[in-house]
């Protein structure tokens, strides 16, 4: 801080020096009085001294004269001093740049019309986008949808039941159907494609039991089959038929056996075009001496002879992924329609998966839920909202552990260990890639979960669309592998 140094006591307006003061004591004390300016600061006693050794009228003279000023050097006004830059109260964040480009792979021919997204699940940050906002089919990518949905609505430990009861007629039961296409008729102990499943010679002994129990019963000798649980048609429309003929998919029906295979063993195995008759056959050769079978419905209130249960939705779920089951996928679709009150056929579909997937508070706007299995070109899912959902899944949100639980694992596990996928320089990625794959005609998918090499938890979802062929799958596996050699550091450009 710079101080000041004006002479507050120099009288206003002094006039110039005035001359030389003559010698002796007087002219002592002018001179005293001129160059010292002591008239106000000589002390009263001091100066009285003075007037005893020189006299009063001297003095007198002396002090009526004005004493020159002391001119003093104003002091010099501090140089500007240059003001400091203003500085932002917060520093901008930096940013990392992210180096690692899989440019070269997107651009594979193979791909057709790419659209994908990843996601770092850690800090939500989008790392890698191509038309990942715009809705398209999913393929069997779907069947995630469905049992994130059938698990919010059903729930994991949900079966569903397969009854008996007595009909209206003597000596008539009626087979009522409940959504369980798992029902089998292979012989109990022994498994076909569905763990777990509920066997129709354990049905067929519960009803024999009880209906001989009654002596008043006449011969069970006609069987009614009720398949009303399910409603509208049973193959959807947009779907291609070989889909059944190849045997990837049965018409949709609330009672059938081994999701209507012709072999019960065979996960891809011919399917007929009535899944409700070949169900009634097989119930009446296991009860014996059935000579009529016929389709209707069960009297309200029917007393119960028999029932028999489905495996629970987490093994349903299980299968629908890990080997990509159609069937079961519309089963799990049909009865989220049926819980939520949506209704029983194919164009409840999409309002009760939607109702299902709100509660996981991923956005749902331009979804379009043709079906449960993903085969219809109808569909419309993002890959944005997929790595969103799978955020959850990853974090097992919910019952969603379930889910990340029953997904095919590279080099692994289900349709990602098979000799096609992740083959060569991309068996680097075995293990770490938990995803869900899809193929129809017009693309392949694949979405899921990555553990990168760099440690970093990625989700994605990759669409292979148009004029595809099997290759694309291969295409597929090393975009993901370059995904998971990248990790965090993955660049968009």
């Amino acid at each position: 801080m710079n101080e000041r140094t004006d002479d507050a006591s120099a009288p206003e307006g002094a006039s110039a020096p005035p001359a030389p003061a003559p010698g002796g004591l007087l002219g002592r004390v002018r001179a005293v009085l001129g160059a010292h300016r002591l008239a106000t600061t000589v002390g009263a006693g001091a100066l009285g001294l003075l007037l005893l050794g020189g006299g009063a009228l001297a003095v007198g003279a002396a002090m009526r004269t004005p004493p020159a000023p002391v001119r003093v050097a104003a002091a010099a006004e501090p140089a500007p001093s240059a003001e400091p830059r203003p500085s932002p109260d917060t520093a901008a964040a930096a940013v990392a740049l992210r180096t690692c480009s899989v440019a070269e792979l997107a651009a594979d021919p193979r791909l057709a019309e790419l659209q994908a997204q990843v996601v770092n699940a850690g800090s939500g940050e989008v790392l890698f986008d191509r038309g990942g906002s715009t809705p398209s089919r999913t393929a069997s990518v779907m069947k995630v949808l469905t049992s994130a949905a059938a698990l919010a609505v059903l729930g994991p430990d949900y079966r569903a039941t397969t009854t008996v009861v007595k009909g209206a007629e003597p000596g008539t039961a009626v087979l009522v159907g409940g959504g369980d296409v798992t029902l089998s008729r292979t012989p109990s102990g022994d498994e076909g494609v569905y763990p777990g499943a509920a066997h129709l010679d354990d049905l067929a002994a519960q009803v024999r039991a009880a209906w001989d129990a009654d002596p008043a019963n006449p011969p069970l000798t006609r069987l009614v089959l009720d398949a009303s649980y399910f409603g509208g048609e049973e193959w959807q429309l947009s779907w291609n038929l070989k889909e059944r003929d190849d045997g990837y998919m049965s018409n949709i029906a609330a009672l059938m056996v081994d999701g209507d295979r012709d072999d019960p063993y065979s996960n891809t195995s011919f399917r007929s075009d009535d899944p409700v008759g070949r169900a009634g056959q097989a119930f009446a050769d296991e009860l014996g001496g059935i000579e009529t079978i016929e389709r209707g419905t069960a009297p309200a209130g029917a007393a119960q002879l028999g029932a028999v249960s489905s495996p629970t939705v987490a093994q349903l779920v299980d299968k629908a992924l890990v080997v990509s089951d159609n069937t079961v996928a519309e089963m799990l679709a049909r009865l989220v329609a049926i819980q939520t009150g949506a209704g029983n056929g194919f164009d409840a579909i999409n309002a009760g998966v939607l109702e299902g997937l709100a509660g996981y508070g991923v956005d749902t706007a331009g979804l379009v839920i043709v079906d449960g299995s993903g085969l219809s070109d109808d569909n419309a899912v993002p890959p944005a909202y997929l790595t969103r959902l799978f955020q959850k899944i990853a974090a097992r949100e919910g019952q969603l552990g379930v889910l990340l639980d029953a997904l095919p694992i590279a080099g692994e596990r289900g349709s990602l260990s098979y000799d096609d996928r992740f083959t060569g320089d991309n068996a680097v990625a075995d293990g770490q890639v938990i995803a869900k794959t899809g193929w129809i005609d017009t693309g392949y998918t694949l979405a899921g979960v990555i553990h990168a090499a760099d440690g970093a938890t990625l989700t994605f979802a990759i669409y292979a669309l148009g004029d595809v062929s099997d290759d694309a799958k291969q295409a597929i596996d090393t975009l993901a592998t370059g995904f998971y050699r990248c990790g965090a550091q993955l660049s968009n450009r």
